[in-house]
């Protein structure tokens, strides 16, 4: 990441914008790429008078839940929203409390909009847990969305595991079935309907929202 400092020519590129593509605010976006890039605030002025402006990160930017509702809608499309809960996913960890916040801020910003008859932010790492859906969500339908950049370990394997609906395999035949997971919708599980989507990060509209996080200029 340092390499970056010398990547840009101060004489013919004036201003620099640093987008994280990170879904939340926490360690990396706070300390590790500030660091890295020596930025000293939203706004650092080189003394080559070169500008850097540091973005939020992709997954503070409103469009977020648009994208979360549009693949709910892709992965579930004719289900009945008011016999269906949305499961947003997040890691979570108990080392930032960042780490769930957006999931936590998404959620709420869906649930009131009254369209889904449970919408809740569930984690990986802490409570409420993923792995305690059953329990969670009460209706005939499930439907569940990685809060993720990617898809990688955590979408292709670990909340597939978590979910029910993949065994504990070895390394070797979950990457040969990785595309699987998100083909076999719906799963019945337990009389109910699960649809797993793919993360959030995958959809084509992110490269929008990267885009207008570097028009803007750093901070809020």
């Amino acid at each position: 990441m340092r390499d970056a400092l010398f990547l840009f020519d101060p004489e013919s590129i004036r201003e620099v914008s640093v987008v994280p593509n990170f879904i939340s605010e926490g360690y990396f976006t706070q300390t590790v790429v500030p660091r890295e890039l020596e930025l000293n605030g939203w706004t650092t002025k080189r003394s080559n008078g070169q500008v850097w402006k540091y973005c939020e990160p992709v997954g503070n930017h409103p469009m977020m839940t648009d994208l979360l509702l549009k693949r709910a809608g892709e992965v579930a499309p004719d289900v009945d929203p008011a016999e269906t809960s949305l499961l947003i996913v997040a890691h979570g960890t108990d080392l930032n409390e960042n780490s769930a916040a957006a999931a936590k801020r998404e959620a709420e910003k869906i649930r009131s909009f009254g369209k889904y008859a449970a919408v809740l932010n569930v984690y990986m790492e802490e409570p409420p847990l993923v792995s305690d859906w059953r329990k969670l969500a009460r209706t005939p339908n499930v439907v569940v969305v990685p809060f993720f950049i990617s898809d990688g370990l955590h979408s292709y394997e670990d909340i597939p595991v978590l979910l029910g609906i993949a065994s504990g395999r070895s390394p070797t035949t979950l990457r040969g079935a990785r595309s699987e997971v998100f083909q076999c919708n719906p799963y019945e599980i337990d009389s109910r309907f699960l649809f797993y989507a793919p993360s959030i990060g995958t959809d084509p509209g992110f490269t929008d929202i990267i885009i207008e996080q570097a028009g803007k200029s750093g901070g809020v």
